[in-house]
């Protein structure tokens, strides 16, 4: 193991052994290194490798600190990731979101409250009968993030949101070559909140897939 590996093994473990909790300040560096057996250069660059993916908080003049290790923090690096994918897995994203984004659906049925719901057919009567491919693109986004908010479930919905990017494009593209494509999506989406407030997550968890699948479909089709 080279190491920084090792050096970031035994940060890791202090984390997950509870030696380090969220928020807590590290030791100073020769301390740390002392009691790891580490050199100061290892120790380091492992600091510098947490603090990339969020793990560690360095504030330059006052030290380095155990992030709050929230799951969207973290899962920001899962973003950052999947923005370098390339077009020929966009419909291995939308597979996987199709999988998670029912689930997620569903679970938001019994837990979404009546303000949200306003907030979301607000959001779509805003957009009129005949919104932009652009516009309709941006409410989805924002329409799929508040029903993961929604869920209750910090991870997936930091999930969903960091594998929504790769699947923009393909959104885009098909409003702008699939005929009533627009249409189509308000008719879901509409038929989305009802199901959340009727609070029947069956309903809700498939018209999640019809949604999703419907996508996934029509990009296998045109590739």
């Amino acid at each position: 193991m080279a190491v920084t590996d090792e050096a970031i093994e035994k940060i890791k473990g202090m984390i997950v052994s509870g030696a380090l909790r969220p928020g807590d300040r590290l030791p100073k560096e020769s301390e740390l290194a002392a009691d790891l057996g580490l050199s100061r250069n290892s120790l380091r660059e492992a600091v510098r490798a947490l603090s990339l993916i969020r793990i560690l908080d360095v504030r330059q003049g006052d030290g380095t600190y155990v992030s709050s290790l929230d799951p969207q923090l973290l899962l920001e690096a899962l973003s950052f990731v999947v923005d370098f994918h390339r077009d020929d897995t966009v419909l291995e994203f939308l597979a996987v979101r199709r999988i998670l984004e029912p689930a997620a659906t569903a679970m938001a049925a019994g837990r979404v409250s009546g303000a949200e719901l306003d907030a979301l057919e607000a959001q779509l009567d805003a957009l009129g009968a005949a919104p932009s491919v652009e516009e309709l693109v941006a409410c989805d986004l924002e329409f799929h993030r508040a029903i993961g908010r929604a869920s209750g479930n910090s991870v997936l919905s930091s999930l969903l949101d960091g594998l929504s990017g790769p699947t923009t494009r393909a959104r885009v593209w098909r409003g702008l070559t699939q005929e009533d494509a627009v249409g189509r999506t308000l008719r879901e989406h509409r038929a989305i909140v009802g199901a959340l407030r009727d609070g029947d997550a069956e309903a809700a968890r498939a018209w999640a897939v019809v949604h999703v699948a419907s996508v996934e479909q029509w990009l296998r089709s045109a590739l």
